[in-house]
């Protein structure tokens, strides 16, 4: 599991659930102002996000921006054209348009915050 700053749960709950077609694992309210928000790519038991409001004004420097503006996180398809047509039609941001690379094709997509992804289908 991979902690993942963001500014609200719900609005960062709704952009990996309704637009990349996360799956919600778990919700748990912790105290009021804290929960345990894990998400995780449909059919994929394996990679999960728990969704971390950023609590302090030093966190809130860092959402968007955990690894300095390079991409952060890799998702995997086995149909990259349906799935970046799916994320163009969400208006998604691409930053790196489709390319065709020696593993494959890629393109990177910023999440609601900016954090950078690879979309990535290997060949």
């Amino acid at each position: 599991m991979i902690s993942l700053l963001v500014r609200e749960y719900d609005e960062a709950l709704t952009f990996y659930r309704d637009v990349l077609g996360f799956v919600l694992i778990e919700d748990t309210v912790l105290t009021p102002a804290k929960r345990w928000v894990v998400v995780a790519p449909a059919g994929d038991a394996g990679c999960r996000l728990l969704l971390a409001k950023a609590a302090t004004e030093e966190q809130q420097k860092f959402v968007g921006n955990q690894t300095g503006g390079r991409v952060f996180l890799f998702m995997y398809t086995d149909d990259f054209w349906r799935y970046y047509q799916n994320l163009v039609s969400k208006n998604v941001k691409f930053v790196r348009e489709p390319v065709n690379e020696s593993y494959g094709t890629v393109a990177v997509f910023e999440d609601l915050y900016g954090n950078q992804w690879d979309l990535i289908e290997r060949k």
